[in-house]
């Protein structure tokens, strides 16, 4: 009989630094899945929902190669509410299965669900526990415009569609602070590995 690692939650908006905290649990031997990368596979090339986001928005969503335009779609689904739910309704019930077969294949003693919209999405209902990156909005921001080469205006916009810190840390059964310096955050993931691991 196959050994389904318990999933644990690791939440946080955008710019909250969850690649780098989950490379760090990486480190310590714990594997990762994150809904950013699954998200990107189920609208790779040839995928069904690439086929149906083509068909709504025509040929001006994709790239010369004949990938997404991730940039473009972006922009009509966060101007227009109805889009979005399109969008969502489309992709979230492939991501959500796609998600769920990559963290059934875990062989670690526990296993990370990177998820940006984790309680959005009622992900959560399925991690033994949940972990929510706390890091203030103004660095938040200065993350994302960097990261994305994207206005303030734009990366507000984003961080206004997700959770607001504060609500995330209310649903989270352990908040991970973030504000930068990655030797005291390693020290703080290496803390709170054993604090998991004590409780599994």
């Amino acid at each position: 009989m196959q050994h389904n690692p318990p999933i644990i939650g690791l939440a946080g908006g955008i710019g909250s630094g969850k690649s780098t905290i989950a490379n760090l649990f990486n480190d310590l031997g714990i594997q990762s899945v994150d809904a950013d990368d699954v998200a990107r596979e189920t609208v790779a090339i040839g995928s069904d929902c690439l086929a149906e986001i083509h068909l709504r928005y025509g040929d001006d969503i994709l790239l010369d190669d004949g990938s997404l335009n991730r940039g473009k779609l972006r922009g009509i689904v966060f101007n227009n509410s109805n889009e979005r739910t399109w969008l969502e309704q489309l992709t979230h019930p492939a991501i959500r299965k796609q998600l769920l077969e990559q963290l059934r294949q875990a062989t670690s003693h526990y296993v990370l669900m990177v998820h940006p919209l984790l309680f959005e999405t009622g992900q959560n209902s399925q991690c033994r526990f949940t972990i929510a990156i706390d890091v203030p909005l103004s660095l938040q921001r200065l993350r994302v415009v960097n990261r994305d080469n994207t206005s303030e205006v734009d990366a507000d916009k984003i961080i206004a569609s997700q959770l607001s810190n504060d609500e995330r840390l209310s649903k989270a059964d352990f908040v991970l602070e973030n504000t930068g310096n990655i030797i005291d955050l390693n020290g703080k993931v290496h803390r709170l590995h054993k604090e998991i691991l004590e409780l599994l």
